[in-house]
């Protein structure tokens, strides 16, 4: 393995419903990146609406495997709503997957997307639910995943004018969250999504100093690319950020991690 490889750990390809990306076209455009790449591909149970977000691992990695060497890991995103932790448990633990993603995308049950999951609720009340239900399914479901993924999930979707936040906005709440990552040994995620926004580094950054801040060290670097035009999309400022906030690349190898640089 090349050391000094920085890995795209975030990745959506054909087996994922919101992506039709073909995996030897995301490997030739990591490689002309020079990056690596883990496939992470969506295993969000019994997700409301019309697609089904769960995959057949068997399949993924009877086509996958071949394509694995040191620079492509083959993983999932698993949803970690409270009904689905005993199909996640179950799922993770059928496969030999490299490195799992944990992530919130509902709120009391709905797509985060979706404005109906907002009805009735003020920003504040909104993003109070979205972190304390984050806090909690870590602390519950920390076993099945190496890496809490996109902290402000919520801040893509939200219908509110204001839809970023900082620290300092839900200290309390963020403190919780980043303590359960920390107590159960699970990484943060810096994802890149939306470094295209404006002051949506900064205000990310001072969650991520936090993190530092409170014993966290370790975090992946993910573009959430469903595409080939996204992939280690913003990664040279995601870089500068880690760094200015002192905390350590990494990526996962049979859900070992692993220090890049």
């Amino acid at each position: 393995m090349n050391d000094n490889m920085l890995f795209d750990n975030h990745i959506h390809t054909k087996y994922s419903a919101d992506s039709e990306m073909n995996p030897v076209e995301a490997l030739r455009r990591a490689q002309e990146l020079g990056v690596g790449l883990v496939f992470t591909e969506h295993f969000d149970w019994n997700f409301p609406g019309d697609k089904d977000f769960t995959f057949d691992a068997d399949a993924y990695f009877a086509e996958y495997a071949p394509l694995q060497g040191f620079d492509l890991r083959l993983g999932a995103e698993i949803g970690i709503a409270d009904y689905a932790a005993e199909k996640n448990r179950e799922f993770v633990g059928n496969a030999p997957f490299d490195m799992v993603i944990g992530s919130l995308h509902l709120l009391r049950g709905v797509d985060l997307y979706l404005p109906e999951a907002y009805e009735g609720l003020t920003r504040n009340e909104a993003y109070t639910e979205y972190f304390a239900d984050m806090a909690k399914a870590v602390r519950t479901q920390g076993d099945n995943f190496d890496v809490l993924g996109h902290i402000d999930y919520i801040a893509r979707c939200a219908p509110y004018d204001d839809k970023s936040f900082v620290y300092g906005d839900f200290a309390d709440l963020i403190d919780a969250v980043l303590l359960a990552v920390i107590e159960k040994d699970v990484v943060l995620e810096v994802n890149t999504r939306r470094f295209g926004e404006r002051f949506a580094v900064d205000s990310l950054m001072t969650v991520w100093k936090r993190y530092r801040e409170l014993g966290g060290k370790y975090v992946t670097m993910g573009s959430d690319a469903h595409n080939l035009e996204t992939i280690g999309k913003n990664f040279a400022v995601a870089l500068s950020a880690v760094e200015a906030c002192n905390l350590v690349p990494v990526t996962f190898a049979a859900r070992r991690l692993q220090i890049i640089r």
